[in-house]
């Protein structure tokens, strides 16, 4: 671990945004999910979710550039499932659709807990998902295409949240809990010792300032300080 690479997971550690994220509603198209993916990951979102069509399909590494390791992907049943766990956190579940009532996305306050819910493909939100929502948004259309790929639309909401959020001073330090963002970070720098520990029952290790550790743990068969095990780089 370089203290280079230590300070940039820390600093995009710094900006994530733990009351941001997408519920995806039947979007089964593994390159849509990956682009989706890619966008939360590049505004700061903490993790995704979904519910698939039928078992969840493998996000495309060329499309996603690896943001699936930064970006976790949590699967719900069913879209109540889904919804009613967000809003028990606090909340607004925000539609993409142009529906009667639906207002222009950028009319919306979203420097408080958002959730953007996306449609498939081809039909787009369900009834259910509809009728769950708090609010219906819609990005204008000066063309003669209706809408936009659910990928590009997904990215137009997030970076519209993106804008408020840092107008409002929410990417100018950490929002995590002190623990979660020590939890996290040894997560990120030491993927595979933080695996043994957890499967050793083993608090993880303190860092230094330079990411490096200060005691290793006692596992078997580990004698050095790891190297830096992230292949993919944020």
């Amino acid at each position: 671990m370089t203290p280079e690479r230590f300070r940039r997971l820390r600093r995009v550690l710094s900006r994530r945004q733990p009351d941001l994220t997408v519920l995806m509603d039947g979007v089964h198209k593994p390159h849509n999910l990956s682009a989706v993916a890619r966008s939360c990951d590049a505004v700061g979102v903490m993790e995704v979710h979904m519910v698939p069509v039928d078992d969840p399909e493998p996000l495309n590494r060329e499309v996603s550039a690896g943001s699936a390791k930064w970006v976790p992907m949590r699967a719900w049943d069913s879209v109540d499932a889904g919804a009613a766990a967000l809003k028990e956190r606090g909340f607004r579940l925000v539609a993409a659709h142009p529906a009667p009532g639906a207002v222009d996305f950028r009319a919306l306050d979203y420097t408080t807990p958002t959730c953007f819910v996306m449609g498939s493909e081809l039909r787009g939100l369900s009834e259910r998902a509809l009728e769950v929502v708090d609010r219906t948004v819609k990005v204008p259309m000066a063309g003669m295409v209706r809408s936009l790929n659910v990928s590009v639309a997904s990215a137009v909401l997030l970076y519209e949240a993106q804008r408020q959020r840092e107008a409002a001073g929410l990417y100018a330090g950490p929002r995590l809990e002190p623990e979660r963002f020590r939890r996290i970070l040894f997560e990120w720098a030491y993927p595979e010792l933080a695996r043994r520990c957890r499967e050793a029952g083993l608090p993880y290790p303190a860092l230094d300032a330079e990411g490096v550790v200060v005691e290793m743990p006692p596992l078997p068969g580990l004698v050095d300080t790891p190297r830096d095990e992230g292949a993919d780089r944020p």
